[in-house]
């Protein structure tokens, strides 16, 4: 995939998805895992993990990441300007006629008949992504699914210390299995 193709692809994508970084997601997938087959589901997964963790929106953060693992530094470069160039243009646009689409019925419906639409898109990214890590580790995730769950339902303790918490013990978890596997061939 030459850096002209790469920029089109993730510029094309970002102008046609609405919704926010989730519904990104797994159009980017089916682009570069199905369509191009340049990028594995489990390096997208690793991708998306690594997107979520970085500060700012995650349709941006992933756009940066997918650029570095094909392209390097310049695909990271172009990947975060493919990515943000359509939003930019959108918005510039709506500024010189708010007035406008902000009183015109039919822009109105329009948004509200995307947001079913975002909601099934995004529905099928989460699906898709647990799918994926269920494959591999189905009761650890289970298990961090229902606790992560709980915690963030029925108490008031602060999400990103949540994600903190269960980040490290998928670590402390995760190190020590390796170290496990690595004994046991010894």
């Amino acid at each position: 995939m030459s850096y002209w193709s790469f920029f089109l692809t993730v510029f094309k994508v970002s102008a046609i998805t609405f919704g926010g970084g989730y519904t990104i997601v797994p159009v980017l997938k089916d682009e570069f895992c199905n369509k191009h087959q340049c990028i594995t589901e489990d390096e997208m997964l690793d991708i998306v993990a690594l997107g979520q963790a970085a500060p700012g929106p995650i349709a941006i953060s992933v756009a940066l990441l997918m650029g570095y693992r094909l392209k390097g530094r310049i695909g990271a470069l172009l990947g975060v300007l493919a990515g943000i160039l359509p939003p930019m243009i959108t918005i510039s646009v709506i500024y010189f006629f708010y007035e406008t689409f902000a009183t015109n019925y039919w822009v109105r419906a329009a948004l509200r008949g995307m947001s079913g639409a975002i909601a099934a898109v995004m529905l099928m990214a989460v699906f898709s992504m647990a799918r994926q890590v269920l494959r591999k580790h189905k009761v650890f995730t289970v298990i961090v699914l229902v606790g992560a769950f709980a915690l963030a339902w029925f108490t008031t303790i602060n999400t990103a210390l949540l994600i903190l918490t269960f980040a490290l013990i998928g670590i402390l978890v995760f190190s020590l299995k390796d170290r496990q596997g690595k004994g046991n061939e010894s």
